[in-house]
C-alpha cells in the first residue's frame, strides 16, 4: 500500500511504471515519448504534423536519431504515416493504441491526484 504522504506526482510515476510492467516491450525512451507527445498534442489541436516537422526537432536529437525513433514508434503501433493532401509529404498520425496509452496515463494522473486529497 502506498504511503499517504507520498507526493501525487511520485504516485503517478509509480502507476506509470506499473503500466509499463504490464505491457513489456512497449516502454518508450525519452525521445520516443517526446515525439509521441508532439504527435498526440498536434492531433488533438487538429494541426497536422509532418515527418519533416518532427525530424527538425533538433533539441531531441539528430535527424537520423529522430527518423529512427519514428520508425520504432511506427513498428510498435503508436503512429502511422500517411501522404498529406498533395502527396509529397508524410503526415504522422497517432493510432488507437497511442490514444489509449494517453487515456491510461490520464487515469493514472487522476488516481494519483484523487489519492492526494
Amino acid at each position: 500500500m502506498p504511503n499517504p504522504n507520498t507526493p501525487a506526482y511520485l504516485r503517478f510515476l509509480n502507476l506509470i511504471d506499473a503500466i509499463d510492467r504490464i505491457a513489456p516491450g512497449k516502454k518508450l525512451d525519452c525521445t520516443e515519448e517526446s515525439l509521441l507527445n508532439t504527435v498526440v498534442l498536434s492531433f488533438h489541436a487538429k494541426k497536422p504534423v509532418l515527418v519533416g516537422d518532427l525530424i527538425s526537432l533538433s533539441a531531441l536529437g539528430s535527424q537520423a536519431t529522430l527518423h529512427g525513433r519514428l520508425k520504432t514508434l511506427s513498428a510498435m503501433g503508436y503512429i502511422k504515416m500517411a501522404a498529406n493532401e498533395d502527396g509529397r509529404k508524410k503526415e504522422v498520425i497517432p493510432t488507437k493504441l497511442a490514444l489509449k496509452r494517453y487515456e491510461e496515463l490520464s487515469k493514472c494522473l487522476e488516481k494519483a491526484a484523487k489519492s492526494a486529497s
